[in-house]
């Protein structure tokens, strides 16, 4: 097996890109969901309400986050932690008082514009702190960015594909990567072998697993306009329900840096360690 796509995802919920590197550091993907939209009252904001979020999209360089959106222009951020930037309380899911970043008022007025509601963007600084909550107890002091609970995702291949013949047999259209949202794509693998990984290596860096991944309805939306539909959620409602939590339903594996740091590039073997 392979890393056959890197996807990172700059700022949560906007729309993510493909990179051929990434650092692994003490909160994951470096440069993964390190920016987060926020309403005025600090509370995240995501593509379950704002759909309209799938259509900015993202680039990073070693020095600044750029933002571009269909007739709207492209604005710039420092991508970098401010000394001097205003510090901001805000909250994803039960993790309140997060402090972040204020990016400012050029970004806020940016993206107020184009999503049509008040909202501020922040980033995750030197005096940012987030533990992940579910995890076993040799790791508590794992981090976590601005993603909904866990530091990375796996998905394979074969279990994209294997969906896509189910649509495809029911009469839909196929779906894009891009409506799961992972960080690491697996070549090699059969279909759903990542629900049993418990240990993972790629590269050089050690992953462990911290469940699989509950599905939303930003699988129904299309990263590039927009619009919802009823699936995949309805096909994978099918045959990917949770047998101890059926409100769930499954798709990809939720991972945690397992303590160490490196780099993971495009190509990397991946080796089940358990």
């Amino acid at each position: 097996m392979y890393l056959s796509a890197l996807i990172i995802h700059p700022v949560k919920s906007l729309r993510g890109c493909a990179v051929e590197t990434v650092v692994i550091d003490r909160r994951g993907i470096a440069g993964d969901r390190r920016f987060l939209v926020t309403d005025p009252a600090g509370r995240f904001l995501t593509q379950r309400t704002l759909p309209r979020m799938a259509l900015v999209a993202t680039k990073l360089n070693n020095a600044e986050l750029t933002l571009e959106a269909p007739g709207h222009g492209v604005i710039q951020v420092a991508r970098a932690s401010q000394p001097d930037a205003a510090r901001t309380k805000v909250s994803v899911w039960s993790s309140e008082g997060l402090i972040a970043e204020d990016c400012g008022e050029a970004p806020a007025r940016w993206l107020s514009d184009f999503l049509g509601t008040r909202c501020r963007l922040v980033r995750a600084g030197e005096d940012f702190t987030r533990p992940v909550r579910k995890v076993p107890a040799d790791m508590t002091g794992a981090e976590v960015g601005f993603a909904d609970a866990f530091p990375g995702l796996i998905l394979t291949e074969a279990s994209w594909t294997d969906l896509n013949d189910r649509l495809l047999e029911c009469g839909g259209e196929p779906v894009p990567m891009d409506r799961f949202r992972p960080n690491f794509v697996v070549a090699g693998a059969t279909p759903y072998a990542e629900d049993t990984w418990r240990r993972v290596r790629i590269g050089t860096v050690v992953f462990r697993s911290a469940g699989p991944c509950a599905r939303c309805l930003v699988t129904t939306t299309d990263q590039t306009t927009a619009e919802r539909g009823p699936e995949p959620l309805r096909t994978l409602a099918g045959y990917r329900r949770d047998p101890r939590k059926p409100e769930d339903v499954n798709f990809g594996q939720n991972v945690i840096p397992e303590g160490t740091t490196g780099v993971i590039r495009v190509g990397d073997p991946v080796t089940v360690e358990a």
